[in-house]
């Protein structure tokens, strides 16, 4: 039985993906935002989702700094941008097992270029308000700076093992102002607390494992709110499997059900010093 109501997009928390969300004004406007239609697609979802949360939180204004991780060819820094952000995406380097892999599928960033490839922000404006850097999610540099906000859709499963993704969310807290906002989505486990995909190129996070994170985020002084309520609507119910039809918020994965999570943690003014 869930013990929250079903997540709304409009003041969103740490929430899934759910019929009623995709089916919001909130929604339609990100999209027209972001140039496409709506659609019942999870990964759409997290776009909007990540521009609801920062949007909500007003961070999305001139001279707010913001920080992604794995963008490949999103289109959130162009909006960001387009909003007066000052933005620094990266993605992974070149050289790397994991921009291979991507850049196969074109959803690897390259030189950066390609951010803006819907025109979505002025290009004079684009150049002067967006950089690109390759960094490793694995291994974070000590010199990326400090920001008012930091993202990633659907990147930090793609590490590794499950500890591999929640120790870069520590570490993405590191590049945040105190009060700043952190907001990550990732792949959630809804068929099994126990079971899971725990290592390899994509992990599946259990309810437990989400709550774990949220209860050590709150002890290191930050703040989360969690809603695990996955829907009930029609399009909730959907699971779809290969070949896949290309509107699902639900999908097979290795056996298992699963849909996209949301996260938002705001940085602690004055957190204790994380021992993760």
């Amino acid at each position: 039985m869930f013990t929250h109501p079903e997540p709304a997009l409009e003041h969103p928390v740490s929430q899934l993906c759910t019929q009623g969300q995709v089916d919001s004004l909130a929604y339609r406007r990100w999209c027209q935002a972001m140039g496409e239609p709506p659609r019942y697609h999870r990964k759409q979802w997290e776009f909007c989702y990540i521009l609801e949360a920062l949007a909500e939180a007003g961070m999305l204004t001139d001279g707010a700094r913001g920080l992604g991780f794995g963008v490949g060819q999103e289109p959130l820094s162009a909006i960001f941008a387009a909003r007066g952000c000052q933005v620094l995406a990266t993605d992974a380097p070149e050289d790397s097992g994991t921009a291979a892999v991507w850049g196969e599928s074109r959803q690897h960033a390259g030189a950066g270029a390609r951010l803006n490839a819907r025109g979505l922000c002025d290009s004079e404006l684009f150049a002067q308000r967006v950089r690109y850097r390759p960094v490793d999610m694995n291994a974070l540099p000590g010199d990326l700076g400090m920001f008012d906000f930091v993202w990633s859709s659907c990147a930090l499963e793609h590490l590794g093992t499950l500890d591999q993704g929640i120790q870069f969310l520590w570490r993405s807290l590191e590049c945040l102002r105190p009060g700043g906002l952190a907001v990550h989505t990732t792949e959630f486990n809804i068929s099994s607390d126990d079971e899971t995909l725990a290592s390899g190129g994509t992990v599946l996070y259990r309810r437990r494992d989400v709550l774990a994170l949220s209860e050590q985020l709150l002890a290191a002084g930050h703040e989360i709110v969690l809603n695990l309520n996955n829907g009930g609507l029609p399009v909730d119910h959907h699971i779809d499997g290969p070949p896949f039809q290309g509107n699902h918020l639900k999908l097979w994965t290795a056996g298992f059900v699963a849909t996209s999570l949301g996260l938002i943690v705001r940085k602690g003014t004055d957190p204790q010093r994380e021992a993760q």
